[in-house]
C-alpha cells in the first residue's frame, strides 16, 4: 500500500499560496496512491509575514487529491485554535473525511485496513479507546494523529502511527541539531521513522512553517510511504 502523507500545510503562511497548494496536489496526485492522509494543521495563526486564508478556500484547493482508497484527515492544533468545526466541514465539502477519535474502514484486496483518526493531544481531546472502539482486534491498523507525543500511549495493536506538527523542527543546524521542537521528548519524534518494541511512528516535517517563515536544512516534504 502506498500512502501520501501531506501535513501543517498553514496555508497563508509565506509561499503557502493557492498556486502552491494546487502544485501539492499534483504532486500527491502524480505518486498515484492508494491512500492520502493529512494530519492537521491547514490554517495559520500569527505566522510572520503570512496572510490568512479561509478554511473553505483550503479545501477547494485540496479537493483535487485523489487517491484509491480516499483521503483521510485530522485536525491540528491551529485548526482547534481558529475553529475546528468550520475546517472540518469545509474539508467534508471538498470530500476529505475528517476523523476526530473514530475510525473508518478500508478494503485492499479483501482484507480490511483501519483508520484510526485520534484527536491532537494538544487540544483535541484526543480518546485512543473510542477510535479503536469499533475495530477488531486482529484488524491492520494505522493510526493518524497531528501531534506525535501521543505515541507511547498508542498500543501496540496499532501497526503504525502517523503523525505531523513537528515541521522537523523547521531547523537543523549542523552538530548542535535542531534547536526547537514543540514536543515534550525534544528530537525523539522530531521526524522520520521511529521504531519503539514492535511499534511504528512516522512523522512527517510537513509543508508549512509557523511563527517564522523559515526553514533550513528540513525541506518541505510530501511524504511517501509504502506498507508491506
Amino acid at each position: 500500500m502506498r500512502i501520501a502523507v501531506i501535513s501543517d500545510l498553514h496555508a497563508g503562511a509565506p509561499y503557502i499560496t493557492l498556486d502552491k497548494i494546487r502544485r501539492i496536489v499534483e504532486m500527491a496526485n502524480g505518486a498515484q496512491p492508494d491512500l492520502i492522509l493529512i494530519p492537521g494543521d491547514f490554517v495559520i495563526q500569527g505566522v510572520l509575514g503570512g496572510r490568512f486564508m479561509e478554511p473553505e478556500v483550503i479545501a477547494s484547493a485540496l479537493k483535487g487529491l485523489r487517491a484509491r482508497f480516499g483521503v483521510f484527515a485530522t485536525l491540528g492544533n491551529h485548526d482547534w485554535w481558529y475553529n475546528a468545526n468550520r475546517v472540518k466541514e469545509s474539508l467534508k465539502t471538498a470530500g476529505i473525511l475528517v476523523i476526530e477519535n473514530d475510525a473508518a474502514k478500508i478494503e485492499r484486496n479483501g482484507v480490511a485496513v483501519w483508520i484510526a483518526g485520534i484527536g491532537d493531544k494538544w487540544e483535541g481531546n484526543p480518546d485512543i479507546p473510542s477510535a479503536l472502539a469499533g475495530v477488531d482486534d486482529s484488524a491492520a491498523v494505522i493510526a493518524l494523529t497531528h501531534n506525535p507525543d501521543i505515541f507511547p500511549s498508542i498500543p501496540a495493536r496499532v501497526a503504525l502511527t502517523i503523525a505531523g506538527h513537528t515541521h522537523g523542527g523547521q531547523v537543523s543546524l549542523p552538530i548542535i541539531g535542531r534547536p526547537i521542537v514543540p514536543s515534550d521528548f525534544g528530537q525523539r519524534y522530531a521526524t522520520g521513522h521511529v521504531v519503539e518494541g514492535a511499534k511504528h511512528l512516522f512523522v512527517t516535517p510537513g509543508i508549512g512553517t509557523s511563527i517564522l517563515p523559515v526553514r533550513f536544512r528540513v525541506p518541505p516534504e510530501i511524504s511517501l510511504l509504502t506498507i508491506n
